[in-house]
């Protein structure tokens, strides 16, 4: 009888659970080995390997939850996007990429993939054609970032995937912004994708790690680098990550539903200049985000009038926290320029359209009510230390 297919919160809670078969506890037993023997055994187990029991168990649930026939788990999601890339290119190849892009990403390409003898091209937009335009002889790899960071662009993901099936070349995403409960690009056709396990997968601001899935192939070519590179994970954070795992699926549609409560909040705000969401209508790319997203995500980026100081903005708000990175249960708020971005220089920020007073929200799960009041108090104390200096 053919399996019965499993939702989502049953994938996240269940998938790829460790047996506890001493004393039959209900979470997962822990093997915090290093050490593990050689002789008459099927598998060697290293934690360098990627095979040790935690290891294996939660690569299972995360290839589960990105429809994938296999996964690893890194040390960091920028240990898991430079070992994938690296695995498909050599000195010769040529990449093409997202015009706007995670600041890390672009960060490695532009100050080390000339290292390698790997030229690159970055896309003018994010349609087919843009991709189409920048193919060379030599492109292997076409990497996306759907929804984009931080300005939440919409690229489509049948659309890219058909057009590196028709020029034989890997086609990568980073799908952190979406996560595997709003959006699963295998489906769409991509090839790989990846994560930054730090973020939605762990939920609670506590846990760095990292996160590729994709065929049985591709992921041996990935391990084969791997190994070598050394981007593992303590089997203690495994542990950690595979439990936040099992809420997910709750967590992110709390986020999903706030988000969207925020950002048709501060669209209608006369303070709020412009509000990037794939989730309100005037997005440009609303419909290609209603056409492969389950839900529109927790992340949005606004801009306040330009007479309004954003730093001052930020550091006058009581319950929403300015902090770095993204994704956890408590919303958060950054200035790209000051933090994921920072490494751009001011003119290629310009060009991404990511301005000076541009803040990055994350949505908690907090009461929406909370979260406004909050923001409402901010501006607030912004808008008479205003007057006052007038």
């Amino acid at each position: 009888m053919k399996e019965q297919k499993k939702g989502l919160n049953t994938i996240c809670t269940h998938v790829g659970q460790l047996e506890d078969k001493e004393f039959k506890g209900a979470i997962s037993p822990l093997y915090m080995g290093t050490a593990y023997a050689f002789e008459d055994i099927d598998v060697k187990r290293y934690p360098r390997y990627f095979n040790t029991p935690n290891q294996v168990a939660l690569a299972k649930k995360i290839a589960a939850l990105e429809h994938a026939e296999a996964a690893l788990i890194f040390g960091s999601g920028m240990a898991a996007i430079s070992t994938s890339l690296m695995a498909f290119l050599k000195a010769g190849d040529h990449i093409v990429l997202q015009k706007i892009i995670y600041g890390g990403t672009y960060n490695l390409v532009v100050e080390e993939f000339e290292k390698f003898g790997i030229s690159y091209s970055f896309t003018d937009g994010f349609k087919a054609e843009d991709f189409e335009a920048k193919i060379q002889e030599n492109t292997k790899v076409i990497y996306i970032e759907t929804p984009s960071n931080p300005l939440l662009n919409i690229t489509d993901l049948k659309a890219v995937a058909d057009l590196s099936k028709k020029h034989g070349i890997v086609s990568m995403i980073d799908n952190t912004f979406a996560s595997p409960v709003n959006q699963n690009p295998i489906d769409f056709g991509i090839d790989i994708v990846i994560h930054s396990a730090t973020k939605y997968m762990g939920g609670h601001s506590d846990i760095c790690a990292g996160a590729v899935a994709s065929t049985e192939e591709y992921m041996q070519r990935i391990f084969h680098l791997a190994k070598n590179l050394g981007g593992s994970l303590s089997d203690y954070t495994v542990w950690l990550l595979e439990r936040s795992i099992k809420t997910m699926g709750i967590r992110v549609k709390a986020q999903n539903g706030n988000a969207q409560r925020m950002a048709d909040y501060l669209y209608n705000h006369k303070d709020i200049a412009a509000v990037y969401y794939p989730g309100l209508p005037s997005h440009p790319d609303h419909d290609i985000a209603k056409k492969q997203m389950k839900g529109f995500g927790g992340m949005l980026s606004f801009e306040l009038n330009t007479d309004f100081n954003s730093s001052k903005f930020q550091k006058s708000l009581k319950l929403i926290k300015p902090a770095m990175s993204l994704a956890g249960v408590e919303s958060t708020v950054l200035s790209p320029t000051l933090t994921s971005h920072s490494l751009l220089s001011a003119e290629e920020r310009k060009r991404q359209g990511i301005a000076d007073g541009l803040i990055r929200f994350s949505v908690g799960i907090e009461e929406a009510e909370d979260l406004i009041a909050d923001i409402e108090q901010a501006l607030e104390m912004v808008r008479k230390e205003k007057e006052l200096a007038v």
